[in-house]
């Protein structure tokens, strides 16, 4: 089995548990033909750390799926497909198998009934995708398995995007996801067809949104404001730049019978405008502010202004649920932006609920990127 060596000197994350290695990390690349098949990672001294999938192609040349000696092959797939299965129990819309998280870097596995969505995010995972879907084909016996290989991540590993079905023809259709019915197209939607991530956060809120005025900023197709109408809400409001996001968000409120208005227009305008609306609850779920850590100055800038306003229009005793989904802004970092928001807003408030991703989204505690959902729901005091 080919090898990959450290340069002797460096401290890389890898030494202390981390399963990836950068390109300049290493003394020297491999020959292209091992880009996406298994090969060794040895230190400055020739000691074996692991066992990874290999692109040269990529940033990241390495990423650890075994500490020992160990072929990606449908046998390993299988059993590590078996042990995330065991971990997630029973549950007809989850997250199946979450990367490296469970062992099988660049694999995304999500479970919407009798339909399991397939993601290959490295060059590994795609050259074995036919077999992973034999894997849950044989384990599942789903009525169809999507391959949606759109991501844009794929580019960085020198893959193309595409969209693909094994077995029944998957079509938009309603589905029950905890409160609410959606219209969820698999094929054609954001991510696997639907943000698995924040299932739980959207019941979370809405049991304390009864009676209460709420306001869902960056709404996409309604998560939170048709739960938070679903659970007895007395008005109910949703923003989303995204014409699509509104159109859809209004289409699943028809479908469930809530009262939600919706509304396209950019979050801070909406701020700025009505600067004399108040709500009873506010919930910003925005995009994430940044994918790289360079950048992570200007996005605690746009998280600060974007709660700063938020706190100003709340009721005294109302609740603000604030979600990021970047790993890069941390839980420390994250709470100091809301306590610098609270105190340039005039606000006292209190923490009621530390908010992170649900356990089918497992976080590695060497692998900080594996947590990137995190969010807090605070009371406005006074």
């Amino acid at each position: 089995m080919p090898a990959l060596k450290l340069k002797p000197g460096d401290r890389p994350r890898v030494l202390r548990g981390h399963p990836w290695v950068f390109a300049n990390e290493v003394q020297r690349l491999l020959p292209a033909d091992a880009d996406g098949w298994a090969v060794e990672c040895r230190d400055a001294r020739g000691r074996l750390l692991g066992t990874g999938i290999y692109n040269g192609k990529s940033q990241i040349v390495w990423r650890k799926f075994s500490a020992d000696h160990a072929d990606f092959d449908k046998k390993f797939l299988r059993a590590a497909i078996v042990s995330a299965l065991q971990r997630r129990g029973d549950g007809d819309t989850q997250r199946l198998v979450w990367s490296d998280s469970d062992f099988i870097p660049g694999l995304v596995a999500d479970r919407y009934g009798d339909i399991v969505v397939l993601q290959a995010l490295t060059l590994a995972v795609d050259l074995h995708i036919n077999e992973i879907a034999e894997i849950f084909d044989e384990l599942l016996a789903p009525k169809s398995i999507l391959l949606k290989n759109d991501a844009p991540v794929r580019a960085k590993e020198g893959l193309p995007l595409t969209v693909s079905v094994a077995g029944a023809e998957v079509t938009p259709h309603w589905r029950k996801i905890g409160a609410v019915e959606f219209w969820l197209d698999l094929a054609g939607g954001q991510k696997t067809g639907f943000y698995l991530d924040q299932r739980e956060e959207y019941q979370k809120v809405a049991r304390r949104c009864r009676d209460r005025r709420v306001l869902d900023a960056f709404c996409n197709q309604g998560g939170f404001a048709l739960h938070a109408a679903a659970g007895g809400a007395s008005e109910v409001l949703g923003i989303d730049v995204s014409k699509e996001a509104v159109a859809l968000a209004r289409r699943n409120a028809e479908h469930n019978r809530l009262n939600v208005s919706v509304s396209a227009e950019n979050v801070f305008d909406y701020f700025s405008r009505e600067r004399q609306r108040e709500w009873d609850v506010i919930i910003l779920d925005p995009p994430s502010f940044t994918k790289s850590k360079d950048r992570l100055g200007e996005a605690l800038r746009g998280y600060k202004e974007l709660n700063l306003r938020a706190l100003q229009r709340l009721a005294v005793g109302g609740i603000l649920a604030t979600y990021t989904c970047s790993h890069h802004v941390t839980h420390d970092v994250f709470w100091q932006m809301l306590a610098d928001a609270a105190g340039d807003a005039g606000r006292v408030t209190r923490l009621r609920e530390i908010c992170r991703q649900p356990a089918d989204h497992p976080v590695l505690l060497n692998v900080p990127e594996s947590e990137y959902l995190r969010g807090f729901i605070v009371e406005v005091v006074k």
